[in-house]
């Protein structure tokens, strides 16, 4: 099971568990998105009014085949990535980013581990 914890403030969180018992698994994951709890940078594009909103600069991630490259991105223009990493820049609180991504991205698992690396870069 993977398990992502944010306050949505700059904090991010990932935790991976495998058991016999899904409850178990997620339970754990749950434990260690807990401990593994990391800051998260965050900047601005172009003026600085207002609080934080994208990723400070480009950044990349890599993961067994996967690289994830976050780009910073003007105010209004949401999270442009794919479902899991969405989720997981929203609980880290980045409301703009540009993403793109290479490999075998249907690995769920990977690709969140790639994300996480970049933004705990």
């Amino acid at each position: 099971a993977y398990v992502v914890v944010g306050d949505e403030n700059g904090h991010v969180g990932l935790g991976v568990k495998s058991s016999a018992e899904v409850a178990i698994a997620i339970k754990g994951a749950l434990n260690l998105a807990k401990m593994n709890v990391v800051p998260v940078r965050r900047g601005y594009w172009g003026t600085k009014i207002g609080s934080p909103h994208t990723v400070p600069t480009k950044v990349t991630g890599k993961t067994g085949s996967i690289r994830v490259r976050l780009v910073p991105a003007p105010r209004g223009t949401s999270i442009v990535a794919a479902i899991a990493p969405k989720k997981l820049l929203s609980m880290a609180g980045i409301k703009d980013v540009y993403s793109s991504s290479c490999g075998k991205t249907a690995t769920m698992g990977n690709f969140l581990k790639a994300t996480f690396a970049a933004l705990s870069a």
